[in-house]
């Protein structure tokens, strides 16, 4: 089937959006959101379209869109935290926009945030041992000269709080993946049940169609012989007329009239 107009310039501000997020954006920047908001128009009325590209398809379009749409949201988030949390659970798309991508650029771009919301995160603990460090040697200066041990101290506790997070983390991608198979398993029970029942329809409705050509077999050979009797019974009552008409005129023959 020949991809519609619409189709083409979907692809084509999908791609340009997916540019954009790949590169890095001003504070004030409006366009990727407005764009974004337009892809949602524009793949409503794909669905709508008469000349819809493949359901596959369609649920590839949808992905990417909505990637770039939680990508927006994750952005408005005020803590690292938070959105490394909810980068997690952004999905991206799993084939290239065009032909001329080898990778999805929507996974380079999840890869590239989570690399960022990462440092960002690791940036703002580092932040706070470090003031905590600060506070403790204004309160305590006689304790300065153990600050390296204090340092490795804060690395330490750091690193299990980056752990304790990547296994947070584990564990939902875990607990997202252990649904994601139980709707799969669901799905197909589904299909299954939907398949037996088309199976059993088929064979119904093959049923009633051969039921239907039976009755009008027995239907035309009703309506000949009904023709068949009708015809026998003209024939009938005509030797009966004639039969009686000759009866007639040999009686007066035989019977002259008397005077």
């Amino acid at each position: 089937m020949a991809v519609s107009r619409l189709e083409i310039n979907f692809v084509r501000l999908l791609s340009r959006c997916e540019a954009m997020a790949s590169e890095k954006r001003d504070e004030g920047e409006w366009r990727l959101e407005k764009f974004v908001a337009a892809l949602e128009e524009m793949l409503s009325q794909i669905r709508k379209d008469n000349r819809k590209p493949a359901p596959e398809l369609m649920i590839e379009y949808s992905r990417k869109v909505d990637f770039l749409k939680g990508l927006l949201e994750t952005e408005k988030l005020s803590s690292p935290t938070e959105k490394a949390l909810a980068n997690q659970f952004l999905a991206p798309g799993r084939t290239p926009t065009i032909s001329k991508e080898r990778t999805p650029v929507t996974k380079t771009v999840h890869l590239q945030t989570q690399a960022r919301y990462t440092g960002e995160m690791r940036s703002e603990l580092l932040g706070k041992a470090a003031l905590t460090t600060s506070d403790s040697d204004d309160i305590y200066p006689r304790k300065r000269k153990g600050s390296a041990s204090d340092d490795k101290q804060s690395a330490a506790e750091l690193d299990a709080v980056l752990q304790h997070h990547n296994n947070m983390q584990e564990k939902l991608a875990e607990e997202m993946l252990r649904l994601t198979q139980n709707l799969k398993n669901n799905t197909l029970a589904a299909q299954n049940v939907i398949r037996q029942d088309n199976q059993t329809l088929s064979h119904s409705l093959k049923f009633a169609d051969h039921n239907f050509e039976k009755l009008k077999t027995e239907s035309d050979r009703l309506e000949q012989h009904a023709k068949k009797s009708v015809n026998w019974l003209l024939w009938i009552m005509l030797i009966f007329v004639c039969f009686t008409f000759i009866s007639m005129i040999l009686f007066i023959r035989i019977f002259p009239r008397l005077r």
